[in-house]
């Protein structure tokens, strides 16, 4: 992504556009990936078409490319994916809030995972909707977000989220977990089946091993690089964020610490 991009119309994304942003998401995807042992949980067999709503660096379309090469798989996403996309990986630059610039019932397998911090909250219904309809009759649809605080509360954890949660619900975004909580309920609503939901509790911190490690790194690096966006909208001078992040660090071995990832997916009716 790049750090000067000038925002898309009705972007609301609300993390840092920065060049290592890149790095900070592959290192989310690959403890993600760990954690539930798998790429996706949906039975989507083996797909012709695949969609990733919302692809950002684009390290999980390329996975799922290797895993069917023979299928086409479409990554959309405001910004380009990185560099090495696999042949069968065709990227479109859209904004999801405009629709999706697909025909009805295209994809066997629509994903999209992490928009919370971009898509307003009352713009989800209409969104979910939008996966629902580009999947095919037969094919999955599934969406994976994040919880909006750290579990348990601890001072330094909590404020540093609570900062987060101020400058997304100035753009309209999820501050309370609500996306978190109906993603089940909004596939429901969009007239998917056997819908399933999951929640997965990943340690965060050095006690965790290796899982715990990753999500220390993609957390302390997302708090540090929205120091800036605090001081200009909350008024808070960068050094105390700087302070916030190594205390709840802290905070982190000391409570063992847990972020938790919801993951729903359900059936396009055949």
């Amino acid at each position: 992504m790049s750090a000067d991009r000038e925002p898309a119309s009705g972007d609301a994304y609300v993390l840092p556009r920065h060049p290592a942003e890149l790095d900070r998401l592959d290192v989310q995807h690959y403890a993600l990936r760990e954690a539930l042992g798998a790429n996706y949980l949906a039975p989507v067999g083996r797909p012709a078409r695949v969609l990733d709503v919302g692809t950002g660096t684009g390290q999980w379309v390329y996975d799922l490319c290797r895993k069917f090469p023979e299928a086409l798989v479409v990554g959309l996403d405001l910004e380009p994916s990185k560099p090495g996309a696999p042949a069968n990986y065709a990227s479109l630059r859209a904004n999801v809030l405009d629709g999706l610039p697909f025909m009805d019932d295209r994809f066997d397998f629509v994903h999209q995972r992490l928009l919370f911090t971009g898509v307003p909250l009352n713009a989800w219904p209409g969104l979910v909707a939008e996966l629902v309809r580009t999947a095919r009759p037969g094919g999955w649809i599934e969406l994976v977000e994040g919880a909006t605080r750290l579990e348990p509360v601890s001072p330094a954890s909590d404020r540093l989220s609570g900062l987060l949660k101020h400058l997304g619900a100035a753009r309209g975004l999820d501050a309370t977990g609500a996306v978190f909580d109906s993603l089940d309920a909004h596939l429901v609503r969009a007239g998917a089946t056997m819908v399933t939901k999951q929640t997965a509790a990943l340690p965060v911190g050095e006690w965790g091993g290796r899982i715990g490690s990753l999500m220390a790194s993609d957390i302390r690096a997302l708090f540090t690089r929205l120091a800036p966006g605090f001081a200009a909208a909350c008024g808070v001078p960068t050094s105390e964020t700087e302070d916030l992040v190594l205390a709840a660090q802290r905070e982190w071995e000391r409570h063992h610490t847990t972020y938790s990832f919801a993951v729903a997916y359900g059936q396009k009716p055949r």
